[in-house]
């Protein structure tokens, strides 16, 4: 059974980077396809990034663009979000996935494998 547990999430200032990680386990194949969600209090979820474990081939929602990276540490098996300069609308509680879906670099709400989700608060 494939599970994803998520950390790093905390309360911040802005202007102050974080780091999240989602570690993987229980496949038993190589999933291609993961990213980070996040969802805000009364908002629909958010895909934030994602990338393909093969190649490292990622995409970014136009609002983080710049300032967060994905990235997928093999020998580990965890997925990183890094975010830099980050910003009081960035607050939400973000999700790890796996086995996502990616049309024309645009990263649909759907995964199958779903972690618990960290929260992420940053103040002005």
């Amino acid at each position: 059974q494939v599970q994803l547990v998520e950390s790093g999430g905390s309360s911040v200032q802005a202007g102050e980077s974080l780091r999240l990680s989602c570690v993987i386990s229980g496949y038993s194949y190589r999933i291609g396809c993961m990213a980070w969600f996040r969802q805000a209090p009364g908002k629909e979820r958010e895909g934030v990034a994602d990338i393909y474990t093969g190649d490292g081939t990622a995409d970014y929602a136009d609002s983080v663009q710049g300032r967060f990276q994905i990235s997928f540490e093999h020998a580990r098996d965890t997925l990183y979000l890094q975010m830099h300069s980050l910003k009081p609308e960035d607050t939400a509680t973000y999700y790890c996935a796996a086995e996502c879906t990616v049309i024309n670099h645009k990263l649909l709400p759907h995964a199958t494998y779903w972690g618990q989700g960290t929260q992420v608060t940053v103040s002005s």
